[in-house]
């Protein structure tokens, strides 16, 4: 497979957080097959497992544009695609929903979901349980992945609400059981 970027360098294999991934050893851009994205951060930080960002959900609600890359895998045309609402543009493949990620991409995606789960978990947490908890019955993760990322959110919001409120978390672990 070439780079889309460099267009001749050949991509490379590498284990990038336990999973198998393409990069160019030129640019330094990473190639994920479809769900290898994912994967790879759900390694690098436990604690985002539970904040996935599906490209290919709301397919009608992109804000996408034809990129002049080529798919290192299909060879057709990427399509430069917003991940989420963090303002960071990745390039995905329709057909086989793979996804390229310039050099430093990677580390800012982690960043954003770092700073977007905090401000889920402390102010949507509701929300975010109730569709973790709806998750264990209905996917998309297998039903273990599933519980995990509920069990997740109640931990974090547990740590985040001690930080913030000391006073108040003090005064709830000294009630009587």
């Amino acid at each position: 497979m070439n780079c889309p970027i460099c267009k001749k360098a050949n991509l490379l294999k590498s284990i990038l957080y336990n999973t198998e991934v393409d990069y160019c050893p030129i640019c330094f851009g990473l190639w994920f097959e479809q769900e290898e994205l994912r994967l790879a951060k759900d390694e690098k930080d436990k604690d985002l497992k539970w904040l996935d960002i599906d490209l290919w959900k709301n397919e009608k609600d992109f804000r996408i544009s034809c990129g002049i890359r080529a798919c290192p895998s299909c060879r057709v045309f990427l399509y430069e695609v917003y991940y989420g609402d963090s303002g960071i543009i990745v390039d995905v493949c329709k057909l086989c929903h793979g996804v390229w990620l310039d050099g430093a991409e990677f580390k800012k995606i982690t960043e954003w979901l770092k700073e977007k789960a905090d401000y889920e978990v402390m102010n949507n947490y509701s929300k975010n349980l109730l569709q973790e908890f709806g998750e264990i019955f209905n996917g998309p993760e297998e039903l273990r992945e599933e519980v995990l990322d509920f069990l997740t959110i109640l931990k974090l919001f547990n740590y985040k609400f001690a930080t913030e409120h000391p006073v108040v978390s003090k005064i709830i672990s000294q009630l009587p059981r």
